[in-house]
């Protein structure tokens, strides 16, 4: 099954990294790599094979960072453990590149994952609803996650003003205040959808909010033709994730490069 599912995700989510733009982005290649930029954060994902060492891999660097310090941006070139050539890592980290946590990429067809029992009925779980949801879930996030709530929902708005259908945001409410959300992503030209930007107020956590989100994502994939569910995660929600279905197939580490 690892095999399988690696193999899936090689060739429809990878491939798609490095041809499709999401909304509200610019996807721009330069050889084996793409970046996008227009978010946040800006992006570069390669192939798992670069096809190239030394002095070429060093220059391609060069010129990710060189467009985006024009910019004045900070941007992220993500890896899998498998990517060569293997000294990447150390080429990135010469760069001025500093690594983030490492994740644990998990799959799993969508008809495998186990239903969940459902959250306290002092909870509701359900799917955000225009713009007003969109920034509860930014003001979530930077008291999640210590980020600019403004520059959240910039963002989310941007994004939804040009979002095709592909995004479903999910959100878990008590007593009229946002305690958990999370996002669906359909993964355009392919069978995959990512479950993406969980955050829970510390007080709720440990009250079966993620695997309520998860759940209910698993839902609307089903009802949306999805064949397998991908997740990049952080402790402590591999464990989780594979009691309810999903397999890790490799880890991911994100290496970021601030202006300056």
């Amino acid at each position: 099954m690892h095999d399988t599912l690696l193999a899936a995700y090689d060739a429809q989510v990878r491939t798609a990294e490095l041809t499709t733009a999401e909304p509200g982005t610019r996807l721009e290649r330069d050889g084996p790599v793409a970046r996008i930029s227009g978010a946040r954060r800006g992006f570069v994902v390669g192939e798992p094979d670069l096809g190239m060492t030394g002095p070429e891999l060093a220059a391609l660097i060069e010129r990710q960072v060189r467009f985006f310090a024009a910019r004045g941006e900070e941007f992220e070139w993500k890896t899998r453990a498998y990517d060569r050539p293997a000294e990447l890592p150390a080429r990135l980290l010469a760069a001025g590149f500093t690594p983030e946590e490492t994740e644990t990429v998990l799959i799993a067809p969508v008809d495998a994952v186990t239903a969940s029992a459902p959250p306290s009925a002092a909870v509701t779980v359900r799917e955000a609803a225009g713009p007003d949801d969109l920034r509860r879930i930014a003001e979530l996030s930077a008291a999640v996650f210590d980020s600019d709530a403004d520059a959240v929902v910039r963002e989310l708005l941007a994004r939804a003003a040009e979002d095709d259908g592909t995004t479903t945001h999910v959100v878990a409410e008590a007593a009229g205040q946002l305690v958990s959300a999370a996002r669906l992503e359909l993964v355009g030209g392919t069978t995959f959808a990512g479950l993406w930007g969980g955050a829970t107020r510390p007080e709720w956590r440990g009250r079966g909010l993620y695997r309520a989100l998860v759940a209910h994502r698993v839902a609307i994939a089903k009802a949306r033709g999805v064949r397998y569910l991908q997740v990049d995660a952080l402790p402590p929600s591999p464990p989780i994730l594979e009691r309810l279905g999903f397999t890790a197939v490799t880890t991911t580490t994100p290496y970021v490069r601030r202006p300056g």
